[in-house]
């Protein structure tokens, strides 16, 4: 996909899981119909699949490669949420048991702790989206800070990810982010518990998800692809008869016919709606 224009440029459907092969075999036709039209690769986005680097070094060369971002960071935030649900589950087991029936007025102090701290769990689950959210509001910071009294590593887990999101800010160079990288992975591994939980961060794809700071042209996303893949993916659903390889090789053929009429087709469409204002003023 041409992640610009939105555009796809070239397809391969696979009745199996792809492997290094197929992906070096998919590259090495499409160089072919890049230097059939004297055009060269400058640089590629892709997911963090294994199978990519070696079938890009192959075919392409030394070309930048960046691995998406967004599946960098959703691999972060599920690691960051795995850790809130973990805290959770810790917190419900050390509650303490309440004796059946209405309770005494013995009990009624120890009643209303456990409802207290039930509570507590409940405001962990219900705002757990507070922990991944890039931006947050002055409320919501209220409300992170409530939520996580007592919890240190909560709040600690929090103040990585924002120094995470940080990493990927347009305004800094690949180099200062590599540092800031460096920095925040020594302050991980002080934290015995919040290393384990976040190894993603030690991940190569992690330093090759910021390759895009030093070129403008780079995307840092691979949005265009994953959408024309849910795209499919949801006709699948909906339309019973685009299921089998020759079904989707026809349906990829017809989108890609449609995108090259579709700047004639837009030039039709202006000029009949010129055509039906200039009637209409006639008139």
């Amino acid at each position: 996909m041409d992640n610009h224009r939105f555009r796809r440029l070239s397809y391969r459907v696979l009745h199996h899981s792809p492997t290094t092969r197929d992906i070096t075999g998919f590259f090495a036709d499409f160089k072919k119909e890049l230097d059939t039209r004297g055009l060269a690769l400058r640089g590629i986005t892709t997911d963090g699949s294994p199978l990519y680097p070696p079938a890009i070094r192959q075919v392409f060369g030394d070309i930048p490669h960046q691995v998406c971002q967004f599946h960098v960071l959703k691999e972060l935030n599920a690691a960051i949420l795995h850790a809130v649900a973990k805290v959770r589950k810790q917190r419900t087991a050390q509650l303490p048991v309440l004796p059946r029936g209405r309770p005494a007025k013995a009990t009624g102090r120890k009643v209303a702790c456990v409802k207290r701290a039930q509570q507590r769990i409940a405001d962990l689950f219900d705002h757990r989206p507070l922990f991944v959210i890039r931006h947050l509001d002055d409320g919501q910071r209220r409300t992170l800070q409530r939520i996580t009294r007592g919890l240190p590593q909560l709040r600690a887990l929090r103040q990585i990810m924002d120094q995470v999101y940080g990493l990927f800010d347009r305004r800094c160079r690949s180099d200062t982010a590599l540092t800031k990288l460096a920095q925040l992975r020594r302050r991980v591994r002080r934290f015995k518990s919040i290393g384990r939980t976040l190894q993603r961060l030690f991940s190569p794809n992690l330093e090759k998800a910021l390759t895009f700071l030093d070129d403008k042209l780079l995307p840092s996303t691979s949005n265009a692809v994953e959408r024309g893949n849910r795209r499919h993916r949801k006709m699948q659903k909906s339309v019973y008869r685009v299921r089998t390889r020759l079904s989707l090789h026809r349906r990829m053929a017809l989108d890609l016919l449609r995108e090259t009429r579709a700047p004639a087709r837009r030039h039709t469409t202006v000029t009949l709606h010129q055509a039906r204002a200039t009637t209409r003023l006639t008139l």
